[in-house]
């Protein structure tokens, strides 16, 4: 099953905030990305109905390993090509935002020939 944009974007933030936080609730999200509780909510059934995230009796949630897969791609890519955008002179600012948007869309091929430039540039 093939993501939608908003469901990358969920699972990414629970696997920032895991690296941030001992446990991560709904809550948290919610606060992180500035959407509501029941919109979290909503999405985080989905995510759990379709195997991307689990959910303990007491509402901490945890990235199933296709969670984890799924979002270590997006934030990987996320990190090198708001890298690769300040590199060639985007500022800050709209290289985070580009990068955000970009990531989700950008083909797995070409995302591999950016980050490889950019590791050549870099050496």
């Amino acid at each position: 099953m093939r993501l939608q944009e908003s469901g990358e974007m969920y699972l990414e933030t629970i696997l920032i905030l895991s690296q941030k936080l001992e446990h991560v609730r709904s809550l948290d999200v919610a606060e992180h990305m500035g959407f509501s509780k029941p919109s979290v909510s909503r999405a985080v059934g989905l995510l759990k109905n379709a195997g991307y995230l689990l959910m303990d009796p007491t509402g901490y949630l945890t990235l199933t390993d296709s969670g984890r897969a799924v979002a270590e791609k997006i934030y990987e890519r996320h990190n090198t090509l708001s890298q690769f955008f300040i590199s060639i002179g985007v500022d800050e600012k709209t290289a985070l935002e580009d990068a955000c948007k970009v990531e989700h869309y950008i083909s797995d091929a070409t995302f591999e020939r950016i980050k490889a430039f950019a590791q050549k540039e870099k050496s």
